[in-house]
Parts: C-alpha cells; structure tokens; sequence
C-alpha cells in the first residue's frame, strides 16, 4: 500500500489548479512538496499561503531543459520519491486552418515533457525505498473532444505511455498510477466558474479518499470521469462521443 505522509514530491503545475489542490493536502498529510511551474510569482504565492512549501521554476514544455533541472531537483532534494506529473495546456483548434504553434506546444507540455522529465528522474526515483509516479491525464484521453484535439491526442498518448511504464516497473517497489480528471473548475478550460465543471474541492477531496484507501490502484476515476473512460468498454461511445461534440 501507498503510504502518503513522510514522503518528498515533486508535483508539476503546482501553481494553480489540481496541481495546486493535490499539493495543499499532500502537504497537511505531512509531506515536503515541491511545485514547479512556469510562473515564479504563481508558485511563491502557493508557498506563502503553506509555510515549508518549496518550489521549482520549471517550463516542461522546454524538453532541452528537463535534465539539468532533474539534476537540481534530486541534489537539493535527495529523498525526493514521488513525481505527480500534473502540468497542461489545452487549446482549441480549428483543423481547417492549423496552428503548428499551438499542437507542438500541447504535445511538448501534455505528454513529451512528462515523459522526459520521468526519464530523468527514474533512476533516482527506483532508488528509493518506495514511491511512485502519478500521471494526471483527462476523461477525455478516452472520449476526445473535438474542439481540443492535440490536448486529447497528448493525453491518450500520456494513457498509453503510463501503461507501458507501469508494465516495466512491475517488479520495483515504485507505483504508476494515472488520475484522469473530468472537466474541473480551473483556468486550464477558461470556465473556473462553468457550471457544468466539477467543484475543484470536490474533484480533490475525491481523488485524495481514493489515493488513500488502501486498494492498489492503478487508475483514479473519481464518478464524473466514469463515463468518458468507460464508454467504450459499456458499448456507448458513438452515443457518448455525438453528445459530447454536438453540445452547445
């Protein structure tokens, strides 16, 4: 079982968001807490409101950069045993008239920076006694929304990836969970007051039961994620794909 106080983490977009809600309970459960991000006066804001949080600057878009920053990570904090790779942008797009911009940037923030940065810290992170990577992709990594394509692309690709890592890892002490979260209350849709948004506190408080309910998990879908990631697996994907993207 996953114990989840006394351990050092390393939470990607921190600044704000699920990032920053993850980061706030891990730290009352009584962990030290890095968050990285890429807007210092963000992250300090976060640190402030939680004295003894740390915190990294950090672009995990910028892949050149990962691995020095890696190395920093692991000599300032060298119990460091938990990475939450929970950063993302997500853009609408029009395939019509693409923006190459806009699809390298998600797929470098969404799923190829995650990557790299795990690479570069899993040989410190199998070192340890026990820890665990922690994914954070979407509902819709199994039910794309249209209207957001290179994000939904990058978080089936993150899905996959997870699997795979989780299969090599099988017979270390190191745990691979994937968080897929529903649409939430955050700045990452632009809707932090939408009303058909999930609470933040309520998608929080749900995935933090879950993470410490004892059961060894290797997904965590809270109930509002239930129907994007298993409608396939129920026989409703067509029906739930055409509502998703016909709504208005």
């Amino acid at each position: 079982m996953m114990t989840l106080r006394d351990n050092t983490i390393l939470i990607t977009g921190g600044g704000s968001g699920i990032g920053r809600g993850l980061a706030e309970e891990l730290f009352r459960l009584g962990n030290t807490v890095i968050i990285a991000g890429r807007r210092e006066s963000a992250l300090q804001q976060v640190c402030e409101a939680n004295p003894g949080m740390q915190y990294q600057v950090m672009d995990i878009s910028d892949i050149d950069s990962l691995a020095d920053i890696a190395r920093q990570l692991t000599a300032r904090f060298p119990a460091l045993n938990m990475l939450i790779n929970n950063a993302g942008v997500q853009y609408p797009e029009d395939l019509t008239h693409p923006e190459p911009h806009k699809m390298l940037t998600s797929i470098a923030t969404n799923l190829t920076g995650p990557m790299i940065l795990t690479s570069a810290l899993l040989p410190h992170l199998l070192a340890a006694r026990a820890g665990a990577v922690i994914n954070v992709t979407s509902d819709l990594a199994f039910m794309p929304y249209t209207a957001v394509p290179a994000y939904c692309a990058a978080k089936a690709g993150l899905h996959s990836w997870t699997e795979s890592l989780r299969f090599q890892l099988a017979a270390s002490a190191l745990r691979v969970i994937e968080i897929t979260p529903p649409m939430v209350q955050t700045d990452l849709h632009g809707s932090k007051d939408g009303s058909i948004a999930m609470g933040l506190d309520q998608f929080v408080s749900e995935v933090m039961a879950l993470l410490q309910s004892g059961e060894p998990l290797k997904e965590i879908n809270v109930e509002r994620s239930k129907l994007f990631r298993f409608a396939e697996r129920n026989g409703q994907y067509d029906e739930v794909f055409l509502a998703l993207n016909t709504r208005h």
